[in-house]
This record gives C-alpha cells, structure tokens and sequence, in this order.
C-alpha cells in the first residue's frame, strides 16, 4: 500500500480510537452510577443500615467457610407501639436511629455486619470465638442499646431484647435462613419471658415452623417504656 495510504488508514484509526475513548468513559460512569444506585437501593432510608438479603449474603458466605465462629443476633425494641402512640412516629424514628447507630458501632468494631430487618428489628452477623462468653457479652450490648435517647429535650429510654443463633449449634444443611431464624425464635422466647437475656437458639428454633419465611404470629412490640 503506497505511503499516502497507509497514513489515510493510520489517521482513520486514530479518529475511530479517539471517539471510543468518550464511549468507554461514559459506559465507565453510568456503570458506577447504577452500581451506586443499587447501593443505595440496598440501605434503609432511616437508618442507613443494609437490609434483610445483604445480612443473609453474609451469614451464607460465613456458614461456609467459617461456620464455627459464626454467630447471628436479633434484635427487637421493646415498646415501640407505645412510643408511636403517645409521643408520635418522630420520636419512635429517632429510638430506631439511635438503636440502629449504636448496634451499627458496636458490629462494625468486631468485624461483623448489622442490618435493617424491618419495623423496629434489626440483625446482625458476627464471628466470635468458641470460647466467648456469650451470654455476658449479649447482656452488655443490651444495656449498651438501652441508654437513654435525647429526643427534642425528651428523654427517651430504649430497652431491646436480644435472640442469638450460633453456627456450630446448628445442623451443616441448617441454610442462612435457618439460622437467622432461630436467632429470631431466640429473640421471641427472651421477649416474652420464656428464657434470659443471652439465649442461644436450639435446632429446635431454628426449624420452627415459618409462615413466608417469618415466624408465625410476629406480635408487635406492646411492652411500656422503662
């Protein structure tokens, strides 16, 4: 091919080069973008917290490679009906932020991940070694969740009760799912009286029977605020 057109080609490329380049940037940003959008889209709006699938994405990863340190709490805030019905979904909202920022703080300084389960519940996933004091350590993360709460001058005062599932009490086919619901099944028993606060879900609890997924009933939380 003679010089001239060789160059011709050669300058043709370049042009074709240099309009891909834009291209590719704009590709590059819609991508974060949508990647930035599904982030956001995973994170409870009050809270900021992850929700329910990525709580469970973790605990299934761990279950898997690290199931005998594994360990799954549930949390529900006790009284919150009240809260709402006499002094107004602002300052129930505010117990939510406050329970939820704590235990956001608590997880995150062990390594673990908390979530947004819905309404006033919340999870979180954690590995913990074979010989923690359980029990000691769910009593402190209760009273840690149960400090007073400032609201417009009013002082609010949480109280939670906490469930736990631990991966090394459950059987090896015991999925994500299974877990967290024992953790809740433990949850419910420390709420209504049935067992003290640090209950460790059996098999039993974990395979309660489930509507939808969820423990049957679910009553909402009706206990008055401290």
């Amino acid at each position: 091919m003679p010089a001239p057109a060789l160059l011709r080609q050669h300058s043709r490329t370049l042009v074709i080069a240099a309009a891909a380049v834009p291209l590719a940037l704009v590709a590059l940003a819609d991508d974060v973008r949508v990647r930035r959008q599904l982030h956001i889209a995973r994170r409870d709006p009050l809270t900021g917290l992850p929700g329910r699938d990525v709580l469970l994405d973790r605990t299934a990863r761990l279950a898997h490679s690290r199931r005998e340190h594994l360990h799954v709490l549930v949390a529900d805030a006790d009284g919150l009906k009240v809260v709402n019905d006499t002094l107004r979904h602002a300052a129930g909202d505010a117990l939510i932020v406050a329970i939820g920022r704590r235990l956001s703080t608590w997880t995150a300084d062990r390594g673990g991940l908390a979530a947004r389960l819905g309404g006033d519940e919340f999870g979180v996933v954690l590995l913990l070694p074979t010989t923690a004091a359980v029990r000691e350590i769910i009593v402190a993360l209760r009273e840690l969740l149960a400090q007073p709460v400032d609201h417009e001058g009013q002082i609010l005062r949480p109280a939670v009760s906490i469930g736990t599932a631990r991966g090394r009490d459950l059987p090896d086919a015991a999925d994500a799912s299974r877990i967290l619901r024992g953790a809740d099944m433990a949850m419910y028993r420390v709420k209504t009286g049935q067992q003290p606060c640090g209950y460790v879900a059996t098999r039993q609890d974990a395979y309660t029977h489930a509507v939808h997924g969820r423990r049957p009933g679910r009553p909402g939380t009706h206990l008055p605020v401290a």
